[in-house]
């Protein structure tokens, strides 16, 4: 082969190399199996089913699983710490309840919402230093937060609900937002917006990339001079945060707090970062999964209902999906 021959043949092959690795990359994306998941879901129910596809239907399961995604964003920050956080749930009912509390005594709705999401930030913050300057594990110190949490919305209503929530509170779960002659949930818009800002925060920020480094190797990270506690302080806070916002807009769409909202909420939130794609063992995790495993469990719950099973039986069906999903990430670890 001529010299002239061979430069050709490397530049052909380096403008086609990028192009057979960009594809490899698409088609090996976690993401896009989560999709097809889902995907042929919706296709299964649509056929076996006569409501799955109306408008109203649709909506619904948008606006149902929005707190749930919300809460869930915080979580993967979470997971990619190699982290876990059970509290999520009664942190959710303890934020609504603060909220509810302050607006039944005739605190300004944007004080009472304000209110809520400092109490999920407060528990949040209490989970990081309990990991980092307790040297707790995650799975107790949150554990523990779980259960205190709890206690809390049980001793401060005694076990009674409140109700007579203001009008104007109840609009931010209850709204819809008329958007081309359909009835948009509030809670998606909301939903949506932090999806977008938790994503940048991940990708195209210095902290979102510690918070990966901290998870993909933890010890090379504080060596390298990043303070891991101070990320892992940051994240729990988030989680706190969002599961705040989370509640508050649980509450809202109830119209009413009570003490045992939220109940197993730590199995969703969980299940839809798992399903997701985001591994457990850490480092890796993306916003995109998460809204998508999201999405994927609230359309099991709706075909479940839909299709005639007993509620008894969803807990048994997450469960089984949450191990299928932790099975299929050990075996693409183990295929790398």
């Amino acid at each position: 082969m001529s010299d002239a021959q061979s430069a050709q043949s490397t530049s052909t092959a380096t403008m086609t190399q990028p192009y057979r690795t960009d594809w490899r990359e698409v088609l090996g994306k976690p993401e896009l199996g989560v999709f097809l998941i889902l995907l042929a879901m919706g296709v299964f129910l649509s056929l076996y089913t006569d409501t799955f596809l109306t408008s109203t239907n649709i909506f619904n399961i948008l606006r149902a699983f929005s707190w749930i995604a919300i809460s869930a964003f915080g979580q993967c920050m979470v997971i990619i710490t190699a982290g876990i956080d059970l509290s999520v749930g009664s942190v959710m009912a303890l934020a609504g309840l603060a909220s509810a509390m302050l607006l039944v005594r005739g605190v300004s709705v944007p004080v009472a919402v304000l209110a809520g999401l400092l109490t999920g930030l407060i528990v949040g913050l209490l989970n990081g230093f309990m990991i980092t300057k307790g040297k707790l594990p995650p799975f107790i110190a949150t554990l523990g937060s779980m259960f205190m949490a709890r206690g809390l919305c049980y001793g401060v209503t005694g076990g009674w609900p409140v109700r007579g929530l203001p009008q104007a509170f109840r609009n931010l779960g209850q709204y819809d937002i008329p958007i081309a002659g359909l009835g948009v949930p509030l809670p998606l818009i909301f939903m949506l917006v932090f999806a977008a800002l938790t994503s940048i925060f991940l990708t195209r920020t210095v902290w979102g990339y510690r918070i990966y480094a901290v998870g993909g190797n933890e010890m090379a990270t504080a060596l390298s001079g990043i303070n891991t506690d101070r990320v892992k302080i940051m994240v729990y806070s988030l989680s706190g945060l969002l599961t705040g916002i989370g509640g508050v807009l649980m509450t809202a769409r109830l119209g009413v707090a009570a003490p045992t909202a939220a109940a197993g909420y730590e199995l969703d939130v969980i299940a839809a970062v798992v399903v997701g794609g985001t591994s457990l063992a850490g480092g890796e995790g993306t916003i995109l999964g998460v809204l998508i495993g999201a999405a994927i469990m609230q359309v099991l719950r709706n075909g479940l209902v839909l299709m005639g099973v007993s509620a008894y039986w969803l807990q048994a069906v997450q469960g089984l999906v949450i191990v299928v999903a932790i099975m299929l990430d050990q075996l693409r670890k183990w295929r790398r």
